[in-house]
């Protein structure tokens, strides 16, 4: 029987608590470390084997590459029999505060609570922000967070610090969006049901003195259900293992409660400057993007592209270079706002599902109205949430018949369901590529460039 345990490495002995029995496997989690790897390293994070967000820290950077890209080749070969013929080019990243984007739960308590019988004050609020605890929903409280960007931690460090300066009790989630430069900052905060406009203005008015480089604050009603992107990777692990049926589903576009300040940011990268809007998405390692955009877009030209699943345009602005014709394709309304925005006159940014789009044949009539008769884009980028782009939008794609397909992908599960009736189809792999957006988690970013 496998015995799944969290925090070892190869080779290690340890006493292990079973937690959880399945039939042929089971789950469980270290008592004692009993022989070490020489190759283990001490965590840098205080918070690690508590939080759930990181789960890699005690391997060194170099090995956390080696594992990720042998659990990648594994797992196209176990679920969709993909055995890759080329190497797996790596894409490393600094290993510490390389996040852009954090998200973190807001706990407010009674510090002291009032004795009973006695009147007067009922005592002062106690303020945390934190995560998850790991495999749990219980809090946990931090004043740091490593792989965010300094100026996250500086303000969270601040935040706390100011015991959330009165933060209204229907606040149940902050989100800090860091520009390039690390420079200033957008915040975006969930609430409950019960928030008052009036109160939560008058908080982002305190947030927005004593923490100047907050440049706005936007309030959302609290988000049941979350699209996959974004920031979740940091706070739990959203993972279907049973093989029902995927399909894209739209991001939710949280409902808004109240603005104060600026509503959107400028992310400048190497070669362009993106409008992000609090709550649209965008990447979140803020040393990678310029090569990602680069390996997804670089090489490629041609008459028509189409950026499915295109975000605020960050592969649409750079195709604009290399093709005449750019279909960007977004569901939020948010980043679909900040896609116009952001795209020049020859890129099309469409507001739909992509699977909505790709059956409805958006594409050809199109592309009818623009240029003379053409069957088929020359290139199709998909940037899809962790569940995949589904059978619905893989079929449309194998309809269409690209003669290139570059597919960036957050989960190697999904992607191997993915992939499997492309290459059936006709395509193969030309270069496979990890990028390491995520060191010290388990989570794996990679492109593969297809062609037929």
């Amino acid at each position: 029987m496998a015995v799944f345990v969290p925090f070892v490495l190869p080779g290690e002995r340890v006493e292990a608590e079973i937690r959880q029995e399945k039939p042929g496997f089971a789950r469980g989690l270290v008592a004692q470390l009993i022989e070490a790897s020489p190759d283990r390293v001490n965590a840098r994070c205080p918070y690690f084997r508590q939080c759930g967000g990181c789960h890699y820290q005690h391997i060194p950077y170099e090995r956390q590459l080696e594992f990720k890209a042998a659990i990648l080749r594994e797992t196209l070969q176990r679920i969709a029999k993909i055995e890759l013929k080329s190497e797996i080019r790596l894409h490393a990243s600094p290993p510490w505060n390389y996040r852009n984007r954090t998200r973190l739960r807001v706990q407010i308590a009674p510090e002291f609570p009032p004795q009973t019988g006695k009147t007067g004050r009922s005592g002062d609020p106690g303020f945390a922000l934190g995560y998850f605890r790991i495999g749990s929903h219980e809090f946990l409280p931090v004043r740091e967070c490593p792989i965010s960007s300094p100026l996250l931690n500086r303000a969270i460090a601040r935040l706390v610090e100011l015991r959330g300066l009165n933060c209204p009790a229907a606040v149940e989630e902050v989100e800090l969006f860091a520009d390039a430069a690390d420079e200033r900052l957008l915040a975006w905060a969930f609430c409950g049901r019960e928030a008052e406009r009036r109160d939560l203005l008058r908080w982002a008015e305190k947030l927005e003195r004593e923490l100047p480089e907050i440049s706005g604050v936007a309030f959302f009603s609290s988000r049941r259900r979350s699209s996959g992107r974004g920031s979740s990777e940091h706070l739990s692990s959203q993972r279907r293992s049973s093989e029902e049926r995927i399909e894209d589903e739209a991001p939710i576009d949280p409902k808004s409660l109240a603005q104060s300040g600026a509503k959107a940011m400028r992310y400048r990268t190497r070669n362009h400057e993106y409008q992000v809007s609090a709550g649209a998405f965008f990447q979140v390692n803020r040393y990678l993007v310029d090569e990602l955009v680069s390996v997804v877009t670089g090489n490629a030209h041609g008459d028509v592209a189409l950026d499915l699943y295109a975000g605020v345009g960050l592969f649409s602005a750079a195709l604009a270079r290399s093709f005449h014709h750019i279909f960007g394709v977004e569901a939020s309304q948010t980043s679909h706002g900040d896609l116009v925005q952001n795209v020049p006159a020859n890129v099309k940014a469409v507001g739909a599902r992509t699977e909505d789009y790709l059956r409805s044949n958006h594409l050809r009539s199109d592309h009818l109205r623009s240029r003379p008769v053409q069957q088929s884009p020359d290139l199709v980028v998909l940037d899809p949430p962790r569940t995949g782009a589904g059978k619905a939008v893989i079929r449309s794609l194998v309809d269409l018949g690209a003669p290139r397909v570059r597919y960036v992908s957050c989960d190697p599960a999904t992607l191997a369901r993915d992939l499997a009736p492309l290459l059936a189809a006709g395509y193969h792999i030309e270069e496979a590529h990890l990028f390491d957006l995520f060191p010290g988690t388990f989570h794996i970013e990679s492109v593969m460039l297809l062609a037929r």
